[in-house]
């Protein structure tokens, strides 16, 4: 396996991550947007954002052209994972 890979997707995930934080600790309101309520996120405003955040990413690579030598198909899938993971861990509890 590339050991590429994996540091790129770390880089990814934190690069989204760290937006994510700047953005809801930016919000004087602890609340997250009623864009992002609903689903196993609801009222955990930081991991809600990283899901918001996560899917918006999604949607420019799907808008992207051409297939990028299989590396867009790639990173969707990945992204897709991300989220899953994510909101899984939103229904394993806790707040934020």
């Amino acid at each position: 396996m590339n050991p590429w890979k994996p540091i790129a997707l770390c880089l990814a995930v934190g690069l989204v991550a760290s937006v994510g934080i700047q953005t809801a600790s930016a919000d004087k309101n602890p609340e997250p947007p009623s864009t992002l309520t609903g689903g196993p996120c609801d009222g955990q405003g930081h991991m809600a954002a990283a899901v918001s955040l996560l899917s918006q990413a999604n949607q420019q690579l799907q808008a992207a052209l051409p297939d990028k030598g299989g590396k867009r198909v790639e990173a969707m899938g990945q992204i897709t994972n991300t989220i899953s993971t994510v909101q899984a861990g939103c229904r394993a509890g806790g707040s934020n």
